[in-house]
Order: C-alpha cells, then sequence, then structure tokens
C-alpha cells in the first residue's frame, strides 16, 4: 500500500535514549478508480489548477481543493476515502522523496574535492583541475567527476515506524528522510 505524505521535519523521541524522527503528514487524498488494487487519486499540493485538472474533477466530480492526480496501489476496493488501516499495523516503510536541489555546482561543493593551497599568490582556487589523459584515448572518460547539476534525485530509503497518529494522520518514522520540509513524497508499507 501506497500513501502521499508531506515531510513536516525531524524531532526526537523522549525515551532514553532517544531516537532520531522524520515527521510525515498523511496527505487527505480521494481514491477516484481502482482497477486491480492500483487507483487513480486526487490530491491538493497547494498549487493553481489547469483546464486539464478542471476536466478530470468534472468527470470525478471533486471539489476545487484536489488539483493533482496520481496513480498508486491502495488498501480500498472502491473509490472514497483512502484507507489508512494498513499503516497502523506496518512496522517498515518505504519513503520515496526527491532530494534538495542545488542547481549547477562546482567540483568542490558537488564531489567534496579539496581545492588548491590557499597562499602565495595561487590561482588554482576551487577549480577542478586537470581532467583529461595523454595520447590515449584522448579524451574525458564517462563518469569523470565534474561540475554538473547537483541534487534533485529521487531517493528511497527504508524506515522503522516509530509511531502512527492516525487522528492527526502523522506518521514519525526512525532516521532522516530526504528533500526540504514541506516536500511530497510517496510511502510504501513493506512490513
Amino acid at each position: 500500500m501506497e500513501y502521499i505524505v508531506e515531510k513536516i521535519g525531524m524531532s526526537r523521541t523522549i525515551s532514553v535514549p532517544s531516537t532520531p524522527v522524520t515527521l510525515l503528514k498523511v496527505v487527505e487524498v480521494k481514491v477516484c478508480e481502482v482497477n486491480d488494487g492500483t487507483a487513480i487519486v486526487a490530491y491538493s499540493n497547494g498549487k493553481k489548477m489547469n483546464k486539464t485538472i478542471e476536466g478530470q474533477q468534472k468527470k470525478y466530480s471533486l471539489s476545487a481543493e484536489f488539483n493533482r492526480f496520481a496513480t498508486m496501489n491502495v488498501a480500498n476496493t472502491e473509490a472514497g476515502d483512502l484507507d489508512v488501516a494498513p499503516l497502523r499495523e506496518a512496522s517498515v516503510v518505504k519513503t520515496t522523496f526527491h532530494t534538495k536541489g542545488r542547481g549547477f555546482a562546482g567540483p568542490v561543493k558537488r564531489w567534496n574535492f579539496g581545492g588548491g593551497p590557499a597562499s602565495h599568490g595561487h590561482r588554482f582556487g576551487r577549480r577542478t583541475g586537470s581532467i583529461g589523459n595523454a595520447e590515449w584515448p584522448g579524451r574525458v572518460m564517462k563518469g569523470k567527476k565534474m561540475a554538473g547539476q547537483y541534487g534533485n534525485e529521487k531517493v528511497t530509503v527504508k524506515n522503522k515506524i516509530v509511531s502512527f497518529d492516525a487522528e492527526n494522520g502523522v506518521l514519525a518514522v526512525a532516521g532522516s528522510v530526504s528533500g526540504p520540509n514541506g516536500a511530497l513524497g510517496r510511502v510504501k508499507v513493506v512490513k
């Protein structure tokens, strides 16, 4: 079973020794159609909707707050509110989020390069240095650590469930989860 969640932030338990936890809020989701366990669901991400989504909302007779659609595996057998009962019995989940995007980054930030010496009028700074080789093969090898796009990658992590507050829809998982606070991601029940 999958759920769309919003990352609230990190905290810790008050037990001794304390455990670092990530708090995830289960987003309110409406199941529109169910086909063999896979469902089309509607949820809100707080952004304006376009004409395509308005048409889908008319088709499924949804209110204006549900402005995004996704396909996922659910426990429901028919349309309506999403069933969160599997989260009460679950002990391990897989969380999938996008990491923080850092844009185009240099090799020092992206690959933790050391940079050059910081004294005596050097001109090296935070540059990459030599990247090629001699006569053969006469090109830069694939996978060379260089400047480029850093972050904004999909990362999946397995976490143990510490607690689940069904009334408020808050899930506390042990350890950290990628992405900034407020990011939307998915949680899949493993056990």
